[in-house]
């Protein structure tokens, strides 16, 4: 109960927690120094992108990276979301006259959402309950002295009999106390102090159960672990809590939280009856049964899944997320003309030539597998190709009929001594950007299948370019990705795909759209007026030009133009990740050398000789210079590994070719927190568990692997039917 119950006439008097508070909590949470978080508020909040501030603002936020910087603005935002929701709830108990100043201060005091909701429970516009009944029935009165537990001034009878009314449906003392005990087991159930108490009990001492639903065996068989199993809510990984509740959602198991109910109801017993002597004692201690069973145990279970499946789906879209970045960040096989095959049987293999620029020149359909077999004809088509638009790269999708394609494409290669090289690429997303108004729009005359070939080849190109025009859920690299918060989900592979493209750089001539849209500062619509500039006028020659596009201000060429790159252009600045308004900077180095500044740019050894404290001044600090002379030494340098194929088992073409023992090659296509799978080039990834990752103990997979690794294996166990396969990295 609240000591202070005298009523307050604004709710608002006391203000919420000021943006001082909330930067001190957001650098005491991240142990960042308070100025730096507060420099790089302030930087948000006047619309520069992280990208930008994190490569062009160090000066500023003293140098916070972008992981820093992404978790000052979700933790902004969570101070934002409860101040609003505080204002809200402040505002709501004050119109129903029960706003109290100690209410108002222990809400203002609060600083975590779920707590702020178990304050306004009691508050809270609620269906029609049995302890709205009671009230309803004039019992509050006989409630509030159960509650209290103090010597009754009559006797027990007398107390009742106050209470009865057959005109309210109150015809006995009986009928007057269950009503009354109604509304006392729902006010324990809604106190907050007693809700976060056996939430937290739950989550030190509960176990998550599951159970097999009554006649669905048959039907559950993948949830087969899950029939009837227990775990601590302490220990439980995300990967097992999310099957669990993807097998509750399918309709085939029963998930709940299990607790010593004898311990806690002993406890609860304790700290709600407190009076031996008083006259209702006996029934008190029989309502707390009741609130604990009917009303308490539900919303805790319900409160500690909940809290459960939101730390699954953070640690799930981590992982995603982890996943995603290797994969965008994939070697590029380069500019270079390549021949995309979508491999099948029955209607043959779609082929697809593009130059080194992935614009799409011709395609072909060849049958060289089963039930045509023309290797023959086959092999004379490719080999037209190859000769006549000089291709140096064949890319082999890994769907059906891929390791019967391979060897056939090997076999040519090796039979005429061809100076090409083959590469089998994963199709994961092929098949949903070939499907997508984008690919309609850019190839309205070629069939689904062909798109899908030219994909395929420009993947091999370049991973990041094409991988950003397909929506990141559909390229498989991680798990349970539709069983997690969407929203959290999509924001974190947007800015994952975000970070990816700005580290890169993009070729402003050569970009696509949805590419361009993941600069800094740019967004679909700018996207698109950029392309539309570009087609009317030409390729760009200077990166200033930008500001003669259509709504791009001088904000978004702030944010975007470190992010472009124009090849060949009349700057040479301009393929650089040097900054448009750190030119100067460059002019007075170039000038300090006695050399023209084109002689400056991707010179090394020149740019070595210069000393970075000569050009600070008051508007560059020493981290922007130390960037632009590393900068001007590898201009447009790509962070990206060195291409590398992986070689598969000409033998091994099938699931049944594996056996126990073999020592393979292999790429990972995913990696999750209980191991990583491999493509083993036969159509179904072998899994590594993290056991078997290293001869070391391995607490986190992606420390010693990730995805498009390619990694030696030993084959462990092989089980056909179920389409399982086990290695190890330990041999």
């Amino acid at each position: 109960m609240f000591q202070d119950q005298s009523r307050i006439t604004n709710p608002m008097s006391t203000q919420l927690p000021d943006s001082t508070s909330v930067i001190e909590a957001i650098a005491n949470e991240l142990e960042i120094p308070v100025r730096k978080v507060q420099a790089a508020v302030d930087l948000l909040n006047d619309g520069n992108t992280i990208p930008f501030i994190a490569r062009y603002r160090k000066e500023a936020t003293g140098g916070v990276d972008e992981i820093a910087l992404r978790a000052i603005e979700d933790l902004l935002d969570r101070a934002n979301t409860l101040a609003a929701r505080k204002a809200t709830v402040l505002k709501t108990i004050d119109e129903q006259g029960q706003l109290t100043i100690a209410l108002r201060e222990q809400i203002q005091r609060c600083n975590d959402i779920r707590a702020l909701e178990a304050i306004y429970l009691p508050f809270k516009p609620k269906r029609r309950t049995r302890a709205t009944i009671g009230r309803e029935r004039g019992l509050q009165p006989l409630a509030d002295l159960l509650l209290g537990q103090a010597r009754l001034p009559q006797s027990r009878q007398a107390t009742l009999q106050r209470f009865v009314d057959p005109a309210k449906e109150i015809p006995d003392t009986e009928t007057a106390l269950q009503g009354a005990l109604d509304i006392v087991a729902e006010q324990w159930s809604e106190d907050a102090g007693t809700r976060i108490w056996l939430a937290e009990q739950a989550m030190k001492y509960g176990k998550v159960s599951s159970k097999v639903k009554r006649g669905k065996h048959e039907e559950a068989q993948k949830f087969e672990l899950y029939f009837d199993h227990q775990e601590l809510v302490v220990k439980i990984p995300s990967h097992r809590l999310l099957a669990m509740m993807r097998g509750q959602t399918e309709g085939v198991l029963r998930v709940n939280l299990q607790l010593d109910e004898s311990r806690e109801l002993e406890d609860l017993k304790r700290k709600l009856v407190h009076n031996r002597q008083f006259e209702f004692f006996a029934e008190l201690i029989d309502c707390v049964d009741d609130c604990y069973q009917r009303l308490l145990l539900p919303a805790t279970e319900s409160m500690v899944l909940q809290r459960l499946k939101e730390k699954a789906d953070e640690e799930a879209i981590s992982v995603f997320g982890k996943n995603l970045e290797k994969l965008l960040l994939a070697a590029p096989a380069g500019p270079r003309v390549t021949i995309g095959i979508d491999p099948g049987f029955r209607t043959g293999c779609k082929v697809a030539v593009v130059d080194g620029t992935g614009k799409f020149l011709v395609n072909t359909t060849i049958y060289p597998t089963a039930p045509v077999n023309d290797t023959i004809g086959a092999g004379q088509t490719l080999l037209e190709l190859i000769e006549k638009h000089g291709v140096e790269l064949i890319a082999i999708g890994n769907g059906t009929a891929s390791r019967e394609t391979d060897a056939f494409v090997g076999q040519l290669i090796k039979q005429n001594k061809l100076g090409v090289t083959k590469v089998v690429v994963s199709e994961s997303g092929a098949s949903i950007y070939s499907a997508s108004e984008l690919a309609f729009k850019e190839f309205p005359n070629l069939d689904i299948t062909v798109r899908g070939a030219i994909s395929i080849a420009r993947r091999l190109q370049d991973p990041l370019a094409e991988l950003v025009k397909t929506d990141p859920k559909s390229i498989g690299v991680g798990q349970y990705q539709h069983d997690v918060n969407q929203a959290k989900l999509r924001k974190c592979l947007d800015r994952v795909v975000q970070s990816c493209v700005n580290s890169v750089g993009v070729d402003l001539n050569m970009a696509s759209v949805p590419l361009l849209s993941y600069v800094a500062g740019i967004g679909p619509k700018l996207a698109e007026n950029i392309v539309e500039f570009r087609e009317l006028h030409g390729k760009f020659v200077q990166r200033k030009q930008l500001t003669d596009v259509a709504k791009l201000g001088k904000k978004a060429f702030e944010q975007a133009a470190g992010f472009l790159r124009i090849r060949d252009g009349e700057q040479p600045l301009d393929n650089s990740a040097v900054h448009p308004e750190s030119y100067s900077i460059v002019s007075r180095m170039a000038k300090k050398l006695k050399v023209d500044t084109s002689q400056l740019v991707g010179n090394a050894a020149l740019s070595q000789k210069l000393e970075a404290n000569e050009f600070v001044d008051s508007r560059f600090g020493l981290p922007t210079v130390v960037d632009i002379i590393s900068e001007l030494g590898k201009p447009g340098r790509d962070p990206r590994n060195e291409f590398k194929a992986v070689k598969f088992n000409d033998n091994v073409n099938k699931i049944e070719d594996v056996k126990s023992s073999m020592i393979l090659d292999g790429v990972i296509t995913n990696v999750t927190h209980f191991g990583a799978f491999v493509d083993l080039g036969v159509h179904q990834d072998a899994l590594i568990h993290v056991s078997q990752l290293s001869n070391e103990f391995v607490k986190d997979p992606n420390a010693v692997v990730a995805v498009g690794d390619v990694v030696k294996v030993k084959v462990l166990e092989v089980d056909a039917a179920k389409k399982r396969i086990s290695a190890t990295r330990k041999f």
